[in-house]
Protein backbone atom coordinates (compact mmCIF):
# COMPACT_ATOMS: atom_id res chain seq x y z
CA UNK A 1 0.00 0.00 0.00
CA UNK A 2 1.14 3.41 -0.72
CA UNK A 3 -1.41 5.83 1.30
CA UNK A 4 0.84 7.82 3.63
CA UNK A 5 -1.43 6.78 6.81
CA UNK A 6 -1.66 3.30 5.73
CA UNK A 7 -2.85 1.58 9.15
CA UNK A 8 -1.03 -2.17 9.52
CA UNK A 9 -2.09 -4.41 12.26
CA UNK A 10 0.03 -7.50 12.74
CA UNK A 11 -0.42 -11.11 14.87
CA UNK A 12 1.89 -14.32 14.89
CA UNK A 13 -0.51 -17.14 14.95
CA UNK A 14 0.50 -20.70 15.61
CA UNK A 15 -0.28 -22.15 12.51
CA UNK A 16 0.93 -22.83 9.15
CA UNK A 17 -0.28 -20.21 6.66
CA UNK A 18 -2.77 -22.26 4.91
CA UNK A 19 -4.76 -23.02 7.81
CA UNK A 20 -4.83 -18.95 8.47
CA UNK A 21 -5.89 -18.64 4.44
CA UNK A 22 -8.69 -21.40 5.03
CA UNK A 23 -10.45 -19.55 7.86
CA UNK A 24 -10.07 -16.35 6.02
CA UNK A 25 -11.07 -17.63 2.58
CA UNK A 26 -14.02 -20.00 2.95
CA UNK A 27 -17.69 -19.21 4.31
CA UNK A 28 -16.83 -21.58 7.16
CA UNK A 29 -13.39 -19.91 7.63
CA UNK A 30 -15.22 -16.47 7.88
CA UNK A 31 -18.52 -17.66 10.08
CA UNK A 32 -16.25 -18.57 12.73
CA UNK A 33 -14.76 -15.59 13.14
CA UNK A 34 -15.20 -12.81 11.57
CA UNK A 35 -18.13 -11.20 13.62
CA UNK A 36 -17.81 -9.10 16.79
CA UNK A 37 -18.28 -10.46 19.93
CA UNK A 38 -22.80 -10.87 19.64
CA UNK A 39 -23.22 -10.64 16.33
CA UNK A 40 -23.14 -13.91 13.64
CA UNK A 41 -21.33 -13.45 10.50
CA UNK A 42 -23.69 -15.10 7.22
CA UNK A 43 -21.79 -15.61 3.99
CA UNK A 44 -24.08 -15.22 1.03
CA UNK A 45 -21.45 -15.79 -1.41
CA UNK A 46 -18.06 -15.74 -2.09
CA UNK A 47 -16.17 -15.95 -5.43
CA UNK A 48 -12.37 -15.92 -4.53
CA UNK A 49 -10.42 -14.52 -7.59
CA UNK A 50 -9.67 -10.76 -8.45
CA UNK A 51 -12.96 -9.32 -9.60
CA UNK A 52 -14.66 -11.75 -7.41
CA UNK A 53 -16.99 -10.23 -4.18
CA UNK A 54 -17.60 -11.46 -0.88
CA UNK A 55 -21.24 -10.66 0.50
CA UNK A 56 -22.14 -11.02 4.07
CA UNK A 57 -24.66 -10.59 6.62
CA UNK A 58 -23.56 -9.55 9.81
CA UNK A 59 -26.52 -9.86 12.30
CA UNK A 60 -26.73 -8.91 16.14
CA UNK A 61 -27.95 -11.99 18.26
CA UNK A 62 -26.21 -11.54 22.07
CA UNK A 63 -28.83 -9.64 24.04
CA UNK A 64 -26.83 -6.35 24.98
CA UNK A 65 -25.97 -5.87 20.91
CA UNK A 66 -29.55 -6.36 19.72
CA UNK A 67 -30.06 -3.77 23.01
CA UNK A 68 -27.76 -1.72 21.66
CA UNK A 69 -28.61 -1.30 17.78
CA UNK A 70 -32.56 -1.64 18.74
CA UNK A 71 -31.64 1.46 21.36
CA UNK A 72 -29.42 3.20 17.90
CA UNK A 73 -32.25 2.52 15.68
CA UNK A 74 -30.28 0.70 13.83
CA UNK A 75 -31.28 -2.60 11.99
CA UNK A 76 -30.11 -5.84 13.78
CA UNK A 77 -28.98 -7.02 10.78
CA UNK A 78 -26.20 -5.38 8.12
CA UNK A 79 -25.23 -6.96 4.62
CA UNK A 80 -21.63 -5.71 3.10
CA UNK A 81 -20.12 -6.54 -0.03
CA UNK A 82 -16.06 -6.62 -0.42
CA UNK A 83 -14.56 -7.09 -3.97
CA UNK A 84 -11.25 -9.02 -4.29
CA UNK A 85 -8.53 -7.06 -5.92
CA UNK A 86 -5.86 -9.34 -5.27
CA UNK A 87 -5.60 -13.17 -4.33
CA UNK A 88 -2.71 -14.83 -3.97
CA UNK A 89 -3.09 -18.14 -1.71
CA UNK A 90 -1.66 -18.88 0.38
CA UNK A 91 0.08 -15.74 1.14
CA UNK A 92 -1.77 -12.80 0.08
CA UNK A 93 -5.47 -11.29 -0.09
CA UNK A 94 -6.57 -7.95 -1.10
CA UNK A 95 -9.86 -6.55 -1.19
CA UNK A 96 -12.34 -3.24 -1.06
CA UNK A 97 -15.20 -2.88 1.44
CA UNK A 98 -17.53 -0.89 0.49
CA UNK A 99 -18.22 1.73 2.94
CA UNK A 100 -21.96 2.83 2.20
CA UNK A 101 -23.19 2.96 5.79
CA UNK A 102 -22.29 6.77 7.31
CA UNK A 103 -25.01 9.07 7.48
CA UNK A 104 -24.14 11.56 4.53
CA UNK A 105 -21.26 10.35 3.27
CA UNK A 106 -21.44 9.42 -0.28
CA UNK A 107 -20.66 5.30 -0.58
CA UNK A 108 -16.49 5.13 -1.31
CA UNK A 109 -14.09 2.03 -1.56
CA UNK A 110 -11.86 0.90 1.21
CA UNK A 111 -8.78 -1.09 0.65
CA UNK A 112 -7.26 -3.81 3.35
CA UNK A 113 -4.31 -5.90 2.04
CA UNK A 114 -3.77 -8.92 4.14
CA UNK A 115 -0.01 -10.76 4.31
CA UNK A 116 0.32 -14.44 5.56
CA UNK A 117 4.21 -15.08 6.30
CA UNK A 118 5.42 -18.62 7.18
CA UNK A 119 7.81 -18.38 10.59
CA UNK A 120 9.27 -20.94 12.78
CA UNK A 121 6.53 -21.18 15.07
CA UNK A 122 3.49 -20.24 12.48
CA UNK A 123 2.13 -17.47 10.36
CA UNK A 124 2.63 -13.74 11.11
CA UNK A 125 -0.30 -11.83 9.65
CA UNK A 126 -0.05 -8.32 8.43
CA UNK A 127 -2.80 -6.14 7.32
CA UNK A 128 -3.03 -3.33 6.26
CA UNK A 129 -5.39 -0.53 5.17
CA UNK A 130 -6.39 2.91 4.18
CA UNK A 131 -7.85 5.08 6.53
CA UNK A 132 -11.74 5.95 6.25
CA UNK A 133 -12.81 9.31 5.26
CA UNK A 134 -12.10 11.22 9.02
CA UNK A 135 -10.70 10.26 12.25
CA UNK A 136 -13.61 9.00 14.42
CA UNK A 137 -14.47 6.60 11.91
CA UNK A 138 -10.64 5.43 11.33
CA UNK A 139 -10.32 4.80 14.57
CA UNK A 140 -13.91 2.72 14.53
CA UNK A 141 -12.14 0.47 11.55
CA UNK A 142 -9.00 -0.25 13.32
CA UNK A 143 -10.92 -1.32 16.40
CA UNK A 144 -12.99 -3.38 14.16
CA UNK A 145 -9.93 -4.84 12.13
CA UNK A 146 -8.50 -5.65 15.64
CA UNK A 147 -11.16 -7.24 17.26
CA UNK A 148 -11.39 -9.46 14.19
CA UNK A 149 -7.45 -10.39 14.61
CA UNK A 150 -8.59 -11.07 18.61
CA UNK A 151 -11.27 -13.47 17.21
CA UNK A 152 -8.78 -15.00 14.62
CA UNK A 153 -6.56 -15.83 17.63
CA UNK A 154 -8.43 -16.71 19.70
CA UNK A 155 -9.94 -19.66 17.46
CA UNK A 156 -6.53 -20.90 15.98
CA UNK A 157 -5.63 -21.10 20.01
CA UNK A 158 -8.25 -23.04 21.19
CA UNK A 159 -7.02 -26.39 20.49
Amino acid sequence: MNHPDTITLRRSLPVPPERVWELWTTPEGIGAWWAPDGFRTTVEELDLRPGGALDYTMTAVGPEQVAFMEQAGMPLSTRSHKEFTEVGRPHRLAYLSTIDFVPGVDPYDHLTVVTLEATATGTEVVMECEPLHDRDWTDRIVAGRTNELDNLERLVTRG
